[in-house]
C-alpha cells in the first residue's frame, strides 16, 4: 500500500450505531456501556485534532464479535469520550474508579523475582512488555504519514543512548525484504498486519512507512515502531527466568526516557491505543507447556476449559503462541497477567509470577 493509500474507510458515526444498537448476539463492552444516552451526548464531539467517536467504535460496530470493540482515537480521547470509555475501563480492568498509581518498578538492586522454571520442563519463553505513545502526536486513525516518520526518527535517535549491552540494530518495515521479514514474524520478533480487528480500527493506515523493529545483538529487547501503538518495548529470552526479562526492560526504559518523552494521563497512567493497556501497560507473559489443563473440563460452566478457569480466579489472559484471536499449538499457550490499571509496575509483574506459579501447580498435579 502506498503513502498516498488509507486501509481505513471512515463510516458514519450513524450507521455504526444502528449496526451496533441493532445487533442481537454482540457481546462487546463497546455494546454493553456505549448505551442510547451516551450515544446522543458524545455522537457530535470532537477533540482539539478532530477525533471523533466513530473513530473510537467502528472497529467493534463492524466486527460484532469483539471482545471489547473500542479504541481511543487520540490521547484527548480518554477525556473527550470519558462516559463510555471509563465504563469500559473499569469493566475490564475491574476497578471501581479510574485512577492510577504513580510508577513504581521496583529497586532493581534488591528485587528478586527468580526463575519460574529452573528445571525447564514447562516455560518456553519469557517476556515482559511495555507500550508507550509519544507525547503530542495521535493515535491512528488519526495519525498523519509525516507524523509517523517523525515518530520514527526520534525513536531511532534515542535507541543510540542505550547502554552498550542493549545497543543493536533498527530495521526498517519499509524495503524490508520478504525474506528478512518472514523469518522475523516466524521468530515472534516481527508484527503483521492481518488483525481484522486492528484494521477496521485504522492501525494499518499508511502502512508500512513509519515502522520498523529494533533489536539489540542478542536480539533479547525488541521495540516496535507504530504497529498498534507508537512503541512497545519488548524484553525476552528462553526459558522462565522472569527476573533477567524485567530487569532488562526496566534498564532499556530508564535510559529511553531521558531522550523521549511519554504520554502520561494522571487518571488513566501511561495512555495508548486500546482501552485495555492503560496504566503501567505492562503485559508480563509466558509461553507454557499446559496441555492436561488445556484438556481437563472445568468446574465452572462458563469457562472452556480449567486453564482458563484458573486464568480468570487469577487475572490472567490465556491466548494462543501467535498472538490475541489465536489458538494454541501443541498445548503450549501464552499466559499474561491481564490488569494493567490501578496498580503498579511491580505489581502487575508480581500478579503474573503468582499466577503462573499456580497454574504449573495444577498442570503438574493432573
Amino acid at each position: 500500500m502506498s503513502t498516498e493509500e488509507k486501509a481505513y474507510k471512515k463510516i458514519p458515526v450513524e450507521e455504526l450505531w444502528e449496526k451496533l444498537s441493532n445487533a442481537k448476539d454482540c457481546k462487546s463492552l463497546l455494546k454493553k456501556h456505549l448505551t442510547k444516552e451516551r450515544y446522543e451526548a458524545l455522537k457530535d464531539l470532537k477533540t482539539s485534532i478532530g477525533g471523533d467517536l466513530g473513530d473510537c467504535i467502528q472497529s467493534g460496530c463492524i466486527n460484532l464479535d469483539s471482545g471489547v470493540g473500542i479504541y481511543a482515537c487520540d490521547p484527548e480521547g480518554y477525556d473527550t469520550f470519558a462516559p463510555v470509555l471509563d465504563a469500559v475501563i473499569k469493566d475490564y480492568h475491574k476497578v471501581e474508579k479510574v485512577e492510577h498509581p504513580e510508577p513504581c518498578f521496583g529497586d532493581m538492586a534488591t528485587i528478586d523475582l527468580g526463575n519460574l522454571d529452573p528445571e525447564g520442563k514447562m516455560i518456553v519463553s519469557t517476556r515482559v512488555r511495555v507500550g508507550r505513545s509519544h507525547s503530542g502526536f495521535p493515535f491512528p486513525p488519526s495519525a498523519t504519514v509525516d507524523q509517523r516518520l517523525e515518530m520514527e526518527k526520534k525513536t531511532v535517535a534515542a535507541f543510540e543512548t542505550l547502554p552498550d549491552e542493549l545497543k543493536g540494530t533498527y530495521n526498517s518495515l519499509k524495503g524490508m525484504s520478504k525474506e528478512v521479514e518472514t523469518q522475523l514474524i516466524a521468530d515472534h520478533f516481527l508484527f503483521k498486519n492481518d488483525d481484522r480487528f486492528l484494521r477496521e480500527a485504522g492501525g494499518y493506515n499508511y502502512w508500512p512507512d513509519g515502522r520498523g523493529i529494533f533489536f539489540s545483538k542478542d536480539k533479547k529487547f525488541l521495540t516496535w515502531i507504530n504497529e498498534e501503538d507508537h512503541l512497545r518495548f519488548i524484553s525476552m529470552q528462553m526459558g522462565g527466568d522472569l527476573g533477567a526479562v524485567y530487569k532488562r526492560l526496566v534498564k532499556a526504559l530508564e535510559a529511553l526516557s531521558k531522550e523521549l518523552k511519554f504520554a502520561h494521563n494522571k487518571k488513566c497512567g501511561f495512555v495508548t491505543f486500546c482501552p485495555t493497556n492503560l496504566g503501567t501497560t505492562c503485559r508480563a507473559s509466558v509461553h507454557i507447556k499446559v496441555p492436561k489443563l488445556a484438556a481437563a473440563k472445568a468446574t465452572v460452566p462458563d469457562y472452556k476449559c480449567l486453564l482458563d478457569e484458573i486464568c480468570a480466579k487469577n487475572h490472567l489472559q490465556p491466548r494462543g503462541i501467535h498472538g490475541e484471536h489465536t489458538e494454541s499449538v501443541g498445548g503450549v499457550c501464552d499466559i499474561s497477567n491481564k490488569r494493567r490499571l490501578g496498580l503498579t509496575e511491580l505489581d502487575a509483574i508480581m500478579e503474573m509470577k503468582n499466577g503462573i506459579v499456580k497454574i504449573m501447580e495444577a498442570e503438574k498435579s493432573l
